[in-house]
């Protein structure tokens, strides 16, 4: 026991070191963003509420909150109503497509944001179909840049609990393909889906360049907001980060507790 103890130790040092490396930074912008003035000592030389309390009284933070919540969560949405049955299908009934389906959802890494918010730009800036700075064309490009989160986690899912396997069990004791995938593989795959929406979520809620260049003139949501209030006052950029992050945990965490409950009542 003494020996198994001692063998943990390293192990238990590199994790307290690799959490410090990445909180320290954030309570150094949560400190910042309490901070009255804070430029030569280790701790800041004062506290103050004015930076926080300046960010909720400006009528566009909450504005911009609100557009990039609905806007996320409706690409989110579309995303997973799309590629859950999408997914499911040529997992479980047609294999052979996994092949193409892997290379078509690993486009948006191979695209540049920058890139692909020009070439959006130019095809649906013209013609017909004009969706230039409209929050139709912003849902559309979040729909493809969260495809390989989507697609992923959902199909390591059905692999890892034997989809098809499950299905063909759930066939035999009589129950119809809806049926049981509505009451045997999606309970079993759910921790899957909450993971993929969740990490779909926070990169779309932090996603600034195609943003910006699709319809940062047009749209005011959170990202373009910290960016035009970062040149202001680095004490206001942090709290509205600070804010940010805050709210990001808040989502999260409500988000996994509705999914224990609808877990448990499907199971149920």
């Amino acid at each position: 026991m003494t020996t198994q103890r001692k063998a943990r130790w390293p192990h238990r040092a590199l994790m307290l070191l690799l959490m410090i490396y990445l909180l320290l930074p954030l309570l150094g912008t949560f400190l910042y963003g309490f901070a009255k003035e804070w430029q030569t000592t280790i701790l800041p030389q004062g506290w103050t509420l004015e930076w926080v309390a300046g960010m909720f009284q400006d009528v566009r933070f909450l504005e911009a909150l609100w557009t990039s919540l609905y806007l996320c969560l409706i690409s989110v949405g579309l995303s997973l109503a799309v590629m859950l049955p999408a997914v499911f299908v040529i997992t479980v009934y047609l294999p052979k497509w996994e092949s193409f389906m892997k290379g078509l959802v690993v486009l948006p890494y191979a695209v540049p944001g920058v890139v692909a918010a020009v070439g959006l730009i130019r095809t649906y800036s013209s013609g017909p179909i004009d969706l230039a700075g409209t929050a139709y064309l912003l849902i559309g490009a979040y729909f493809v840049v969260i495809l390989p989160y989507m697609y992923q986690g959902i199909r390591n899912s059905l692999l890892t609990v034997s989809a098809v396997e499950l299905l063909h069990a759930a066939e035999l004791l009589g129950a119809k393909r809806m049926r049981a995938f509505l009451t045997v593989i999606l309970p079993n795959i759910w921790p899957g889906i909450m993971i993929s929406t969740l990490l779909s979520f926070s990169v779309l809620f932090g996603e600034f360049v195609l943003t910006n260049m699709l319809v940062g003139g047009h749209i005011l949501t959170i990202q373009v907001y910290l960016y035009q209030r970062v040149a202001e006052s680095g004490h206001l950029a942090s709290a509205i980060a600070i804010t940010y992050f805050i709210f990001i945990l808040a989502i999260s965490t409500v988000w996994m507790k509705l999914g224990k409950k609808f877990n448990g009542e499907v199971r149920g």
